[in-house]
């Protein structure tokens, strides 16, 4: 299949990505006087409002019930989500240890903690999905199961050629991280080995190798995590999940200490994770979840936008927002980016996000088509190298 790359036709220079800080005036953003490299704490709730366009300030201050915002790329979601646990903790609405926020990265996770820092919201946990649930499993695994929790296994695919090995199938370095890909697959989807070949018939998935040797390998694979006493890192979301839903006072006793959730990228939650969170939340409604359904890029993995896109469905009474006013690129490649967008056709185009775009005019993109991925790769590198070659500063 042909692949697109789109690249601005000429360069710009010294335009930030977007305002940082920044004031919202009349209908623009103009930067702030204080220096963004020391940032002045906020002093008071209101001013953690301060500098918010006027999406992102419903953002911060819808603190009930469930919130969702649908985000475009550039538009400051980070900064919304991030300004609205601020200003409820400085408000003494949100209890900064009763929230936890969950985004899908550590650098996400650790950018989203630094920022509360700078606006006087300390003690908030943000975390991956991962982190959260091995946290929680840790603490609770004694007193649930017994003795300590089983070692994280340190390289998976090292266990899968074992697991290969066992059952006397070759696979080389490629068919390796396939075969892995399946397993982490079937696991973040709740599907046992048994049930592995009628799961991708019915998914429509492409499997690598044939569905019933797949089956096998991933059974090996989980005979030789118990023979080894071991566990992946997918295995720490399902023992998660079990540990809440057989033990009932563990579970109140979790929801106890959580009772504000905040969801980055929600676009990409797979089903094990939205059973995680489903856990977490019990009978209540305090969530906010962000996401842009065009932007999911986790597929492959077993995440799915329905979630994000049937938010509104399961929740009747939450606020939507949309954020669409994009500080990242110029109104050319915004432009752009709309036009490609509106060819998309499927659930999540019918809710594509219709950009905005907040800064000056630049070059016009060139459309460039290669035959593969290879060939993309290698001509976007040679563009680069011209770039630079012409005096252009590689971090532009």
């Amino acid at each position: 299949m042909p692949v697109a790359s789109v690249r601005p036709r000429g360069h710009t220079c010294g335009q930030p990505a977007r305002p940082s800080p920044a004031t919202w005036q009349h209908g623009r953003v103009t930067a702030a006087t204080h220096s963004p490299l020391f940032p002045r704490v906020p002093d008071s709730a209101d001013a953690v409002l301060e500098g918010l366009d006027p999406e992102q300030r419903e953002v911060a201050t819808a603190l009930h019930g469930p919130v969702c915002v649908l985000a475009g790329a550039g538009t400051g979601k980070t900064r919304a989500i991030t300004h609205r646990i601020a200003y409820g903790v400085r408000a003494g609405i949100l209890q900064p240890s009763s929230v936890l926020a969950v985004t899908f990265t550590h650098r996400a996770a650790g950018e989203m903690r630094g920022r509360l820092r700078q606006l006087g919201a300390t003690g908030v946990q943000a975390r991956t999905f991962h982190s959260a649930a091995l946290r929680q499993l840790q603490y609770f695994w004694p007193k649930a199961v017994g003795g300590p929790l089983p070692r994280l296994v340190d390289r998976k695919i090292q266990l899968v050629a074992d697991a290969a090995a066992a059952c006397r199938v070759r696979l080389d370095r490629g068919e390796l991280r396939d075969v892995t890909a399946e397993i982490e697959w079937s696991k973040v989807t709740q599907t046992v080995p048994a049930d592995y070949p009628p799961a991708v018939a019915k998914a429509a998935r492409e499997a690598p190798r044939d569905p019933a040797e797949i089956a096998q390998l991933y059974a090996a694979y989980e005979d030789l995590k118990r023979e080894r006493g071991v566990i992946d890192f997918e295995d720490v979301l399902l023992l998660t999940v079990a540990v809440l839903q057989d033990r009932q006072d563990i579970a109140e006793q979790v929801r106890a200490q959580y009772q504000h959730f905040v969801v980055d990228e929600y676009q990409d939650v797979s089903p094990l994770q939205q059973r995680l969170l489903e856990l977490w939340l019990g009978d209540r409604e305090n969530l906010c979840v962000v996401g842009d359904a065009s932007q999911t890029i986790y597929s492959f993995t077993g995440a799915t936008p329905d979630h994000l896109l049937d938010f509104r469905i399961k929740h009747p009474g939450a606020t939507v927002v949309k954020l669409v006013r994009d500080y990242r690129s110029t109104p050319q490649v915004v432009r752009l980016a709309n036009g490609l967008l509106a060819q998309a056709r499927g659930r999540a185009a019918d809710h594509r996000l219709e950009l905005v775009s907040q800064r000056g005019p630049g070059p016009e993109p060139v459309f460039t088509e290669y035959p593969d991925e290879p060939a993309e790769a290698e001509g976007a590198a040679r563009r680069i190298g011209e770039l630079i070659g012409a005096g252009v500063r590689p971090s532009e």
